[in-house]
């Protein structure tokens, strides 16, 4: 087989074409033959030992494919020969095989392309990520995109416009950003020849953007961070037009914003439930005809070095691909405009006080990962130890002897465990509601450990996260939350558990 190699670290005219023998499954893996791999800006730094991982030389660059499976090794249950596939491989795509992790392989989706197929995950994954789970982007703000025309830019203002935002696109060309009000931006900005701040003060009428996505840093992220609103989040994905910026932390202080990382490789691989829930929603919008990713050109593969060229040198509006075969044709498919708020926008929880509320379960869904709160403390006093002894019929004397306990080793009666954990739903009617329920039921815990005894006196709290929701018919929702109980004065918590809540609408 054919490959890119890269022997030596350096620019792209030291890659090298080579014959290399033919790969074999190994356990766990997949080999691929390729037919597509797209160009994304990593692959530029992972040549010249820039990049976070490091491979060993010689390899090929590349880490987005799509293909046929050819071989299936030992182990892997959902994939088989023959099957048209794309793959997340990290670096060994600019060659005609790959030898891949299976858990990185997934089945293309039917009627998809194989350029299509290797142009998606890294853009879309990385901006929806950004702008559903790290942003919160909602209906009626307004977005910023820098670096707009590149792959996960242009992915940026197709998905932010979806979202239901206004967005604002800003690159280095006119061309170019007429590929973006192609994508649905409202407005553009060239900040090669206007100021960036000026135009941003103009189009929000001075209030500033609820949202940036910063792909390119250097000397633009200065200029767009003055330039955020009160409350707005600044996502940091990546540093394309070369420095890596040095922020003054006083303008977050003075801003009242957020700046958040963007690192979706990680994401994907620590929370891999979230993702694959993103993937299944992206997959939909694309079965829709909702997104499309702009093809800049195909490459041969004896021509990949250009592709990354071009990609050094800003010359890239939206994908480069690299394809392995002259059968591999540019996509058919046009631009669609998709009707706006198609990819439902991010509810927000309002505040009563501390308790959160929410006005339904779609707003409770989009609230899944995040905190739920932190309860008032709670006293554990020897009344109601007793009243829970009687109430169980558990009535042992380290609980209800208040003298005989004195000789125990701890010198006073103690709760019994789930005493503490009974408070949970007192905890959660103080955290959160749900508007739109007609009926709430706590009933139970998938799991419970416990950690601390708990001294009679002693005070308790929960600190509680929504972990998952998931739909009961008719009309419902079952609420899973990871719950801490605090217990005063100790490292250590009196429990650990994980909820389950019932909502009716």
């Amino acid at each position: 087989m054919k490959a890119l190699l890269c022997k030596e670290f350096g620019m792209p005219d030291t890659l090298v074409l080579e014959d290399l023998p033919a790969l074999n499954a190994e356990a766990g893996k997949v080999v691929i033959s390729i037919k597509a791999c797209s160009v994304n800006f990593p692959d530029t730094l992972i040549i010249r030992n820039l990049y976070q991982f490091k491979p060993a030389l010689p390899f090929s660059p590349g880490g987005e494919v799509s293909g046929i499976v050819k071989e299936v090794g030992e182990g892997v249950k959902h994939l088989k020969v023959g099957d048209k596939v794309f793959a997340m491989t990290g670096w060994g795509g600019m060659a005609e095989e790959v030898l891949v992790d299976a858990r990185r392989v997934f089945p293309m989706l039917p009627k998809m392309d194989f350029v299509t197929a290797a142009s998606v995950m890294y853009n879309y994954g990385t901006s929806y990520h950004a702008l559903k789970d790290r942003a919160e982007l909602k209906a009626g703000e307004t977005l910023l995109v820098l670096g707009a025309a590149g792959g996960v830019g242009l992915a940026a203002v197709e998905l932010g416009k979806l979202m239901g935002a206004t967005v604002i696109a800003a690159a280095s060309s006119d061309e170019k950003l007429t590929i973006c009000q192609e994508k649905g931006a409202d407005f553009t900005i060239n900040y090669t020849n206007e100021d960036l701040r000026e135009k941003i003060k103009s189009i929000t009428e001075s209030r500033g953007v609820d949202v940036i996505y910063d792909a390119v840093g250097d000397k633009y992220t200065e200029p767009a961070l003055r330039s955020i609103a009160w409350k707005g989040r600044y996502l940091v994905v990546g540093f394309a037009a070369g420095e890596i910026p040095k922020i003054a932390l006083n303008l977050a202080l003075l801003k009242g914003c957020a700046i958040v990382g963007v690192f979706w490789g990680q994401f994907a691989e620590k929370e891999p439930a979230q993702n694959f829930k993103n993937i299944q929603e992206l997959a939909g919008y694309f079965m829709k005809g909702g997104l499309r990713p702009h093809i800049h050109k195909l490459y041969s593969l004896a021509e990949a070095a250009d592709s990354l060229n071009d990609l050094m040198n800003r010359k890239v509006v939206g994908k480069a691909v690299v394809v392995m075969s002259d059968d591999v044709q540019m996509p058919s498919y046009e631009v669609t405009q998709t009707p706006q708020q198609e990819i439902k926008p991010v509810a927000q929880a309002s505040k009563e006080g501390e308790t959160l509320i929410f006005k339904d379960l779609a707003a409770l869904k989009n609230h899944i990962g995040n905190p739920l709160g932190i309860s008032d403390w709670q006293t554990l006093t020897q009344d109601k130890i007793n009243a829970f002894a009687a109430a169980t019929l558990d009535d042992q004397w380290i609980h209800v002897d208040e003298e005989k306990a004195k000789l125990s080793p701890f010198g006073k009666t103690i709760a019994h465990g789930f005493l503490s954990l009974s408070f949970s739903p007192k905890f959660m009617y103080e955290m959160f509601k749900v508007e739109s329920a007609k009926m709430g039921l706590n009933y139970g815990t998938n799991k419970v450990r416990f950690i601390s005894p708990v001294p009679v006196g002693s005070r308790v709290r929960m600190k509680a996260t929504l972990k998952d929701v998931e739909d009961i018919q008719p009309n419902g929702a079952k609420l899973i939350i990871d719950a801490v109980f605090e217990l005063e004065g100790s490292e250590k918590p009196a429990c650990v558990a994980e909820l389950l809540s019932v909502v009716y609408e």
